[in-house]
């Protein structure tokens, strides 16, 4: 099979397309999903892995403090930040190998992770399609493990490339090292600022199926009265179920999920079921329990309320969003009340999603 041309501008300096010449303060409103007017006090776009090792080597640069950012789908700026700003806007795309049970794709981690994901579906490969409409990119999407309507980034990931600040070269980490966990993974944590992943390959099944253990997705599946399922079904499903419960960043900000879904002992999850009945639930392979976050905000009695310039949603409780000119300390101060509520009520604590920045 002929594979398609994949390119990351990476080794050749003749292919440059930008210098080490950052901007200075410079607004990330439309660089983030939520629409904080966070100012960069120095920005610069990565395309290639050559300006990487430059700045690591530059007398200047390489100690200024960093912040990489990929779609700004996953943070919460704030009004000001005192460092040099990295977008990572490398593209490139390709099927780059196959054996007997996969198709391996590879992408740029600048890459819309979207476009991605209809990309593999127009070449024929599933694997992805659960995973459609989540804002942000391929090179941010093993950083929080991806999920959405049983599926995580995991389950079809090989490896990925990361320039290294620290040492100065280029690893490669597969699904061991990446050490990933339920929205986290390794570089959250021992790898946190350390690396810049340059691109992500993924091992598609040849042999598909679909994954439908969510009843929203089961419940339009059996509408479609198909016996031919493809993952561009399941694709356009996910799709028009997001779009039904999540707002569009482009229409009013927000960074998707807020909360994570907390995970209980099934002894607190059945003390909580003896005064909450409708509590919703679902049974984990370890015996415990993952609460539905959004409910849980909901029975606070936040859904659709506002507090300042942010609110949460009216159609999703697990989703904050932004009612114009919201700052990162209001998103905070907002996060907190929720928290408290939920705790207070349920004793259950509820994490934050996206990263606090600045």
């Amino acid at each position: 099979m002929a594979h398609r041309a994949y390119n990351l501008g990476a080794m050749n300096p003749s292919n440059l397309l930008t210098r080490l010449a950052p901007a200075y303060q410079v607004s990330l409103k439309r660089l983030n999903t939520f629409g904080i007017d966070a100012i960069a006090h120095a920005y610069l776009e990565i395309t290639d892995l050559e300006q990487l090792r430059e700045l690591r080597n530059h007398p200047e640069l390489s100690r200024s403090k960093r912040l990489i950012l990929g779609g700004g789908s996953n943070v919460i700026l704030a009004d000001q930040l005192d460092a040099l700003v990295l977008r990572i806007a490398s593209k490139g795309k390709a099927l780059v190998d196959e054996d007997e049970h996969f198709m391996y794709v590879r992408a740029a981690a600048g890459e819309n992770w979207h476009e991605f994901v209809l990309w593999t579906i127009e070449q024929g490969f599933g694997g992805l399609e659960n995973l459609s409409l989540i804002p942000g990119t391929v090179g941010a999407a093993p950083i929080q493990n991806i999920g959405a309507y049983g599926t995580e980034l995991q389950n079809t990931f090989f490896h990925l490339r990361a320039f290294d600040f620290v040492s100065g070269e280029v690893i490669r980490l597969d699904k061991a090292g990446c050490q990933f966990a339920y929205r986290d993974s390794i570089f959250k944590r021992e790898l946190k600022d350390r690396l810049v992943i340059l691109d992500v390959t993924f091992a598609l099944p040849k042999k598909w199926q679909a994954h439908l253990s969510y009843a929203d997705v089961a419940q339009r599946v059996q509408a479609l009265e198909t016996s031919t399922l493809t993952p561009k079904d399941v694709s356009d499903i996910i799709i028009s179920i997001r779009q039904s419960k999540l707002p569009d960043p482009a229409v009013i900000g927000n960074a998707g999920s807020f909360f994570k879904n907390p995970v209980v002992e099934a002894a607190q999850r059945d003390q909580l079921l003896q005064t909450y009945p409708n509590l919703v639930s679902y049974l984990q392979a370890d015996g415990r329990f993952k609460l539905a976050a959004g409910w849980l905000i909901e029975q606070c009695g936040w859904k659709g309320k506002q507090l300042g310039k942010v609110g949460v949603y009216e159609k999703q409780a697990l989703v904050l969003v932004n009612h114009g000119g919201a700052s990162g300390t209001e998103v905070r101060a907002l996060a907190e009340r929720v928290q408290a509520d939920v705790l207070e009520k349920f004793a259950v604590s509820l994490e934050v999603e996206p990263v606090f920045v600045g």
